[in-house]
């Protein structure tokens, strides 16, 4: 198989973390005899440093000619950067929402995954975390509260503030298509989240999801109110196969479910359109304090990589492969420096690229 990969390594510890996902891709391609090509492109401050903008649309363009696009990270360090003296519009982080924007990328993925050999760095009880989980998170990224109409304004001599949540059941219906395919590639369970006792726009998203699920019998659906849910993933993390949910729940969940990971160096993400197009991105930012120290933890963008072969490509077996290598990297005992504890080897960002390469079979 061909696969045609944009590479964006950005800012920070970016081009490092991208360069020992590329080193491990290329290694799937190896065994698995497929040929990859990739195309780096600019975007964020690297992009404002060269065409003074964070996205120009010659990268929009190879991104989009590509079957997927890989990115590191974006920005910097924003009371020192000059990127940050300039308008909202011309800093690095308005790339990113410009190639959002761009390829109409609405679902964002977010897997929380609590692997045993790191499983002290968890905040919850030992009996919690012990059992283990993995969570992914299914967030509808392009509507919702962020996105309604707003406005502030005066009466009767107080100030007000007005933001209006607004969904209609197309972009409901496709996030949960999309959430529920994924729970095919998963334990197929989706919990749908909502506030549906309150919200209107709940009580839709209730209404659409149910429809939606009628076409997937093999698919086990409960519905859960947030509230609830946030409870839960601090209660018992591993009843959690999908969560599929809007935007704003979406937004606090996910970060509630990565804290509970004990460790953002782990955690990767994607954001997918209606195609099997996709952005693969780890969660962590760019870290400008330690880049170009080799000192950088690759394993998030890595399992972005993997994400991407599993979601864009339907290449599970290889995508099986990356996951395995990263378990079995973890349980030989070896660590970058976030993750380090007694007993284990440290190891740099290259260095653990190599390690996880080394393990694909």
């Amino acid at each position: 198989m061909e696969l045609n990969i944009t590479c964006i390594p950005g800012d920070g510890i970016g081009p490092e973390i991208v360069a020992e996902a590329k080193k491990v891709l290329r290694r799937v391609a190896e065994v698995y005899g497929h040929q990859m090509r990739f195309t780096d492109i600019l975007m964020g401050g690297a992009s404002i440093d060269v065409h003074g903008v964070p996205l120009t649309e010659e990268a929009i363009a190879a991104a989009r000619a590509a079957d997927a696009v890989l990115m590191g990270s974006i920005g910097g360090d924003t009371t020192t950067s000059p990127w940050y003296k300039l308008p909202p519009e011309k800093r690095p982080e308005a790339g990113l929402l410009g190639i959002r924007k761009a390829l109409n990328l609405f679902a964002n993925l977010r897997p929380a995954v609590l692997y045993d050999e790191l499983a002290a760095a968890c905040p919850l009880k030992e009996e919690i975390s012990r059992a283990g989980f993995d969570i992914l998170i299914m967030r509808e990224l392009t509507g919702g509260l962020y996105f309604g109409e707003r406005r502030t304004y005066e009466e009767n001599g107080l100030r007000t503030a007005v933001d209006t949540l607004v969904y209609n059941e197309n972009e409901i219906r496709r996030i949960a298509v999309k959430g529920f395919d994924i729970a095919r590639k998963r334990r197929r369970k989706v919990t749908s989240v909502d506030k549906a006792n309150v919200l209107d726009s709940s009580r839709l998203w209730r209404k659409v999801v149910e429809e939606v699920a009628k076409d997937y019998p093999d698919v086990t659906l409960e519905h859960m109110l947030v509230d609830n849910c946030a409870m839960q993933l601090v209660r018992d993390p591993a009843q959690f196969d999908v969560i599929l949910t809007e935007n704003m729940f979406g937004d606090i969940l996910s970060d509630e479910a990565s804290m509970v990971t004990g460790s953002i160096g782990m955690l990767a993400s994607a954001s997918l359109n209606d195609t099997k197009f996709g952005l693969y991105e780890p969660s962590h930012g760019s870290a400008p304090d330690i880049a170009g120290k080799d000192v950088a933890n690759p394993i998030a963008t890595v399992l972005s990589a993997s994400m991407m072969l599993r979601y864009s490509f339907d290449l599970d077996r290889e995508a099986d492969a990356v996951d395995a290598a990263v378990k079995q990297v973890l349980r030989d005992g070896y660590r970058t420096g976030d993750i380090l504890s007694e007993g284990c080897t440290k190891v740099g960002c290259s260095r653990m690229g190599d390690l996880l390469a080394e393990r694909i079979r």
